[in-house]
């Protein structure tokens, strides 16, 4: 079993606090996310996990056992960095096998080892190039290659793709999903792009200020967030947020006043009370075509003409603004009215505390 555990977690340097006392549970094989902004901990937290960090307080147990106090070899964890780290004088296959030769495993055991690693990332035709004749995104199969050979209980990502273009990303999101499939290794893995969260996840944890803000799927996130925070970091472009009044409550919902109309919202039997909060609305949500429980109208201020879709940045009668997500054969010009549809079990309400009261969801 190779199962992650933290318990009452904390790091401070000096007086400082950054790591604020997480508790978290990573199944064996899963692949589990930290996303958060910069400066939010989750790097650190990684570096704590592999043993790079010591932990201030708390506890870390990896496959049943403690590791709050092991060193970073003896923890049974393989790290791949945001820096390739290659030695530029080594071939591909010396790059591969040089932790396990530091180690004194035989040279036939690596020559096998290398061998798999190397057949499971693509890399057989490029075993005896060296560093600077790859492109980066061999580069980081290369590293990952050198973390596999190692057969660790949990591999660690900081960032590995961060240094690479937009089209390699891509692939290599992929790709690193089809290890995770092919190793049915435990991952945890560090990004501040969400796209590469949702896309790679089983379980995303949301982090701010050294803290968790949420744990859970990439869609339970998605439909369902906790608070203010997770509902704007969470979704691109992020979720449109309106200070609106709840004038009253019916039987089944929440009638929230919006510019230019009202509409109830399904609360699911939650207690809502009247007054001041914050409404959300994803900007896909939102239909251009008028379709809808209740339709505003709106200006648009700025487009974004991107083929398979059209941002539109509108503003409401009161002056308020919201992104748009339209087909991509919309052709409304800044300056030209657009009639927006609203569903009401899209729409989400936060209280004044920035704590989610109801969650649109779509699926439900």
């Amino acid at each position: 079993m190779a199962d992650v555990s933290l318990r009452g977690v904390k790091k401070q340097f000096g007086s400082l606090s950054v790591i604020k006392g997480v508790d978290l549970d990573v199944k064996d094989g899963e692949f589990c996310v930290f996303v958060g902004p910069s400066g939010c901990g989750k790097s650190t937290l990684l570096r704590m996990i592999a043993g790079l960090e010591d932990i201030t307080s708390g506890g870390l147990s990896i496959g049943g056992k403690d590791m709050t106090s092991v060193g970073p070899s003896e923890r049974g964890v393989a790290m791949v960095f945001q820096s390739y780290a290659l030695y530029p004088h080594m071939t591909v296959e010396d790059n591969i096998g040089f932790g396990l030769k530091m180690t004194g495993h035989p040279k036939a055991e690596i020559a096998q080892r290398t061998a798999v690693a190397a057949k499971l990332l693509q890399l057989e035709p490029l075993l005896q190039r060296k560093p600077g004749q790859l492109s980066g995104g061999q580069r980081q199969r290369v590293a990952i290659g050198r973390a596999i050979v190692r057969n660790p209980e949990v591999f660690l990502f900081d960032e590995p793709l961060s240094n690479l273009d937009a089209a390699l990303r891509v692939q290599m999101r992929t790709e690193l999903s089809k290890l995770h499939q092919d190793l049915k290794a435990t991952m945890i893995y560090v990004t501040h792009d969400q796209v590469e969260a949702m896309t790679m996840a089983d379980k995303i944890v949301v982090l701010s200020a050294g803290k968790i803000e949420q744990v859970g799927s990439p869609l339970e996130l998605y439909h369902r967030p906790n608070n203010l925070f997770v509902a704007g970091f969470i979704g691109s472009p992020k979720m449109n947020f309106l200070k609106v009044k709840v004038s009253s409550i019916d039987g089944g919902g929440a009638v929230v006043s919006l510019p230019g109309a009202s509409i109830s919202l399904p609360t699911g039997g939650r207690t809502v009370t009247s007054g001041e909060m914050t409404f959300g609305l994803r900007p896909e949500h939102v239909d251009a075509t008028g379709k809808g429980d209740v339709v505003i109208e709106a200006t648009v201020r700025y487009a974004e003409y991107l083929g398979s879709e059209t941002l539109f940045f509108v503003t409401l009668a009161d002056g308020s603004e919201l992104a748009v997500k339209a087909d991509g054969l919309a052709t409304e010009r800044p300056g030209d009215t657009l009639k927006l549809g609203i569903n009401a079990k899209a729409c989400h309400l936060f209280d004044k505390d920035g704590m989610a009261v109801v969650n649109g969801d779509l699926t439900r």
